[in-house]
């Protein structure tokens, strides 16, 4: 099969900007071989966590991305132990040092704090990953808010901090919008994985101001700064975005969009079909929609995967509403499926969906489960030698996808033009 894609690469899709979505990639991938996997017995120790991380932040490779090795390894330098209070606090001194230096320097040098606000925040965010189980992690996680807020603040056009009502709380976002547009501008509904947060999202979608393309991005149910945690009815959360988003003036209210990845993408999917009449287009990278919620993991398999650094078994205890352990989630899970929900088949908005082939997280099938169904042409990007959301170390980082396949995509369905010094 390998030998005939090599000769053949697969391109799937007939929507505009169909030719070139997918690319087949062959070469080499920071997933083990089958054999190694099968050795690996339990979580990764602490040794083997250090140099992993270290490892992946050289590589500029999730969750370490923007992370300077040298602050890593200063930082474990300092954490003797797994203790989530030891691991706070060995990545919060190193970004205590970034955000008091970036604080003195707003004054006198904007440009320099906005890039130690940033050193800041990805140590603060790293500091509390996966999820902040512990007091010290919430430390950590609320240095990280307050690092982010200051380097958005710095940014121009600045980052606009919203506050939605809804059911007796507020959903809290970043928007930001093309500086001068000259009317209403195209947004993207920025939806994030289990462990990476809005923070991460707006980072990600800040390469697409330059397009004329605004983004809204808010924390998933059951992470970050959400009022609700998952749950089969949970995409609501989405429907008052985007009621929102059609109460602003400087909106194209016929050019809204979302993209979603990991379990964010799950969402997307779901309002690719529910709320299909409102989205022009959606992105969904690795979404898994059926297969995994039809035969949830054990906990032992989540300890063993090392595509993940550390502690998912705590991550996906903690996304939704009522599961306390893993018997819970297994009552749960077939809940969640959009095949059990009924809504796989139905109509849907214009997709893309972005999959890795060695994806350890999310089942392949549910992508061509995705593709096969509903009403209209759907795209796909498929990496062969790809991990979770595409990215393969050294070739695709989380980044590079964003840039030159997401948003360009992103860009043919809103009818946005690619800026003139697109490099």
């Amino acid at each position: 099969m390998s030998h005939l894609l090599e000769r053949h690469p697969l391109r799937l899709g007939s929507g505009p900007g169909a030719s070139g979505v997918v690319l087949l990639l062959l070469a080499a991938t920071f997933l083990p071989t089958g054999a190694a996997f099968a050795q690996e017995t339990g979580e990764r120790t602490l040794d083997e966590i250090k140099t992993e991380s270290i490892a992946r932040s050289k590589a500029g490779m999730y969750p370490l991305i923007g992370l300077d090795p040298a602050d890593v390894q200063e930082a474990f330098n300092s954490i003797h132990s797994k203790d989530p209070d030891e691991w706070a606090a060995g990545f919060s001194g190193v970004a205590d040092r970034y955000m008091a230096r970036a604080k003195a320097e707003e004054k006198t040098d904007p440009a320099q704090a906005n890039t130690d606000y940033l050193r800041a925040w990805r140590l603060y965010y790293f500091g509390n990953w996966p999820y902040p189980l512990s007091a010290g992690k919430q430390r950590a996680a609320a240095k990280a808010l307050e690092a982010f807020a200051a380097h958005g603040r710095l940014l121009d056009p600045p980052i606009e901090m919203v506050r939605i009502p809804f059911e007796g709380s507020e959903i809290h976002g970043y928007m930001r919008m093309p500086k001068n547009a000259p009317g209403p501008v195209p947004v993207v509904i920025a939806i994030n994985g289990a462990d990476s947060r809005k923070e991460n999202m707006s980072d990600n979608f800040d390469a697409a101001i330059s397009w004329g393309i605004g983004y809204l991005a808010v924390d998933t149910p059951g992470t970050g700064e959400c009022p609700i945690k998952g749950s089969p009815t949970a995409e609501r959360i989405y429907s008052r975005v985007i009621d929102y988003l059609l109460t602003r003036r400087d909106v194209d209210k016929d050019r809204i969009a979302a993209e979603g990845q990991s379990y964010g993408a799950y969402w997307a999917v779901k309002l690719a079909i529910v709320e299909r009449a409102r989205l022009r287009v959606v992105v969904a990278q690795s979404a898994g929609v059926d297969a995994g919620f039809q035969h949830p993991p054990s906990k032992e398999a989540l300890l063993r995967n090392r595509e993940y650094l550390f502690g998912l078994q705590d991550v996906v205890l903690s996304l939704y509403e009522g599961t306390k352990n893993f018997d819970d989630l297994a009552a749960l899970y077939p809940k969640l499926s959009l095949v059990n929900q009924g809504l796989i088949g139905k109509p849907t908005t214009p997709m893309l969906i972005i999959a890795g082939l060695k994806d350890t997280l999310v089942p392949i099938s549910d992508t061509w489960l995705i593709l096969s169904n509903g009403d209209v042409p759907k795209d796909a990007w498929i990496n062969p030698q790809g991990g979770h959301l595409g990215r393969q170390t050294g070739v695709w980082p989380d980044p590079k996808i964003f840039r030159q396949v997401i948003i360009p995509y992103l860009a043919r369905h809103l009818d946005v033009k690619p800026p003139k010094d697109l490099s």
